[in-house]
């Protein structure tokens, strides 16, 4: 069953698990606000309807190439206290993956780049395809937004690894080896791999789900997972502002994203030292 298929945000039942599914493929999935808006909407219609688990996946060649650029670059001057809310709102959306009361699995496929690689640290279970690039933003432009929220899963050295190389990526087998993600398949199997695990997960009651979940997120939040985004928000509009990134941006708006791309591309810190051992 299919709603709203003209949508960028699609709501599909299939049988134990009803998915929402990123549908903006021709421009990679980026999150604009409108899409956004959607997305939030459907994890609030799903809260009451649809079945016992709840995933998120993404129609097109990847998952999702981060927020859209083209909503929030250029060279203008921004106003930094209205930056910070629209980044908390953003935190706040993720947030209620984590707080809603199903079970929810980010199955991600091909690219999955800045805040996207933020989102599914907010799932409860992540499974990713043998095809996929987990990656920051190419341009460094912003900072201290995204590796915050990784701490938990990877650890510190592995989210600074992950954060101190401009365009860095991890590939699917490494993102379990993290911790990540928790389990990495064929990318034509990655569907049918995520609907098994909810039909597994389905067999237990709805409120003793509920209950486990809240559990496991409680511990996790005494070791400090949610007090760790609470000031993410500001750390990244502050530095919207530096004057270093206010000329990187000055730079995208006059030559364009490509040609300030190609000053910072290079191998990912796992390649890079893959390199040194051969």
């Amino acid at each position: 069953m299919n709603e709203g298929d003209a949508s960028e945000i699609l709501i599909e039942h299939a049988g134990p698990i009803s998915w929402i599914v990123l549908n903006r493929p021709a421009q990679a999935n980026a999150l604009s606000g409108t899409m956004l808006e959607a997305f939030s909407a459907a994890l609030s219609t799903l809260e009451n309807e649809g079945a016992p688990v709840l995933g998120i996946r993404a129609n097109g060649k990847g998952f999702c190439a981060g927020m859209d650029l083209g909503q929030y670059g250029g060279a203008a001057a921004m106003d930094p206290v209205a930056d910070a809310r629209r980044l908390n709102a953003n935190v706040a959306r993720w947030l209620a993956i984590w707080d809603h009361p199903k079970p929810v699995i980010a199955a991600v496929h091909g690219y999955c780049a800045g805040v996207a690689a933020q989102m599914c640290v907010f799932a409860d279970l992540t499974v990713v395809a043998d095809d996929v690039r987990i990656s920051e933003p190419g341009v460094p432009i912003g900072g201290g937004f995204i590796a915050p929220t990784w701490v938990a899963q990877v650890g510190a050295k592995r989210a600074k690894e992950f954060a101190f190389l401009p365009g860095n990526s991890i590939d699917g087998p490494t993102s379990v080896e993290w911790g990540w993600a928790n389990h990495c398949v064929p990318a034509d199997r990655l569907i049918e791999a995520v609907e098994a695990l909810a039909a597994r997960i389905a067999l237990v009651p709805a409120d003793v789900l509920r209950v486990k979940k809240l559990s496991v997120n409680r511990a996790a939040e005494a070791a400090g997972f949610r007090s760790a985004t609470a000031g993410i928000a500001e750390m990244d509009s502050l530095l919207h502002l530096a004057p270093s990134v206010l000329a990187i941006r000055e730079r995208m708006s006059a030559e364009g994203l490509k040609a300030v791309l190609g000053d910072y591309r290079g191998p990912s810190s796992t390649d890079l030292m893959k390199s040194f051992k051969e």
